[in-house]
């Protein structure tokens, strides 16, 4: 009787160690994914051929945000949604784009992103995915769609040095014939930048 006794209390003890150990370990994941990570899913086409719609991608929260990285953002027209787009211009730089080229503050930006894009073309059409209209802040800004999401202040700094408002990133889509981006929907607070994505972790192949 005593060996039983024993037996189911080792047992037991196993039992409550293990659960523990699961509590422990899920309260750590929970937490990882809560404050310093981010799971998100590539929804829609903008970001090819670099990424495909249903990928899914692991961001780092609040990291330090440079040139040509891939950000998610919060969508500004979609109360919830979110967007992946790549990181542009930085706040304050004077962006312009001519004849397919981007300048920050009057030097060519280099766009490694967009070379297999330029070998690509939208369906039923010739018009590369790399394809990129003519702006600048100050003809963005003229749009009535455009205001609609900067303050009066915003505007006047926009208007009086043709630059991208200070404390917002100008974000694009890799597939730019197609992208709904800061061309459209206005450059994006850095709060609303959830995390900069550095894994793919499926499909395993393109990890």
């Amino acid at each position: 009787m005593s060996e039983q006794k024993e037996d189911k209390e080792s047992w037991g003890k196993f039992v409550l160690d293990v659960a523990i150990i699961w509590t422990v370990l899920m309260g750590i994941f929970f937490l990882l994914f809560h404050f310093v990570l981010s799971n998100d899913t590539v929804s829609g086409s903008s970001m090819q051929p670099n990424f495909e719609n249903g990928q899914h991608l692991i961001s780092v929260r609040h990291a330090e945000i440079k040139r040509g990285e891939v950000v998610i953002v919060k969508a500004p027209d979609e109360p919830g949604a979110l967007y992946i787009k790549r990181v542009i211009g930085l706040p304050g730089e004077k962006i312009v784009s001519k004849n397919n080229q981007i300048y920050i503050n009057g030097k060519r930006l280099a766009q490694p992103w967009l070379t297999k894009g330029r070998k690509m073309t939208d369906m039923g059409s010739d018009t590369d995915f790399s394809a990129t209209q003519n702006f600048t802040m100050v003809s963005l800004a003229r749009s009535r769609q455009f205001q609609q999401y900067y303050t009066q202040s915003q505007l006047s700094y926009i208007n009086k040095y043709n630059r991208i408002p200070k404390g917002t990133y100008f974000v694009m889509g890799d597939h730019r014939s197609i992208s709904k981006d800061s061309r459209y929907i206005g450059t994006i607070k850095r709060k609303n930048i959830i995390g900069v994505v550095k894994l793919r972790y499926w499909p395993f192949n393109e990890m």
